[in-house]
């Protein structure tokens, strides 16, 4: 199960109250915090706009001192290729009013792996215009007999209900792309 994390903030030792509630050990504290964020690899400080964040004007004064918060940048752009299975094939598949990418793959396949960074990708790109989705084909079977999948990975496009193109193996993006746009 995957934990999603809105944002993160973290105020400097200094903005806090007490020493009792410093995220930094004493030990620590004279370093700035900053200082201790490079390890964090994804995350980077930014200052905040205090008026994008106040609920209210009491809480402006609050959120105006703080000098900035730790973000992850992807968030904005964050689009999961969520996991299908034989029972779920039929409602998000075949009944979707939009074009939906499927990938067939199985977690030993070391080309599947290559294609994976490469669907995530077009998920983004596509997004709100073409669903995506990775069906295992260890733990569906049926469906991949169903299409005939004797190679993986492959890739099927699905318009209407629909099987409307598809792509054996390893590809670039471009001819993935080359396939979408056919059918958006």
């Amino acid at each position: 199960m995957a934990t999603i994390l809105d944002s993160l903030t973290l105020s400097r030792s200094s903005s806090l109250p007490s020493a009792a509630f410093s995220p930094i050990p004493p030990c620590l504290s004279s370093r700035p915090t900053s200082a201790m964020l490079p390890q964090y690899r994804g995350l980077k400080l930014r200052p905040v706009a205090a008026t994008r964040f106040a609920a209210s004007p009491a809480s402006v004064s609050t959120i105006a001192r703080r000098t900035g918060r730790v973000v992850c940048e992807a968030q904005d752009t964050a689009v999961e290729v969520s996991a299908i299975t034989d029972a779920k094939w039929k409602s998000l598949v075949l009944e979707s009013e939009s074009p939906v990418l499927v990938e067939f793959w199985a977690p030993w396949c070391g080309p599947c792996r290559m294609i994976h960074p490469i669907i995530d990708e077009l998920a983004k790109q596509y997004a709100g215009k073409l669903k995506c989705y990775k069906l295992n084909t260890d733990e569906s079977p049926s469906v991949a007999t169903q299409y005939g999948i004797r190679s993986i990975p492959t890739v099927i496009i699905f318009k209407n209900g629909e099987k409307k193109d598809t792509v054996i193996g390893a590809v670039p993006k471009s001819t993935l792309t080359t396939s979408i746009e056919k059918f958006l």
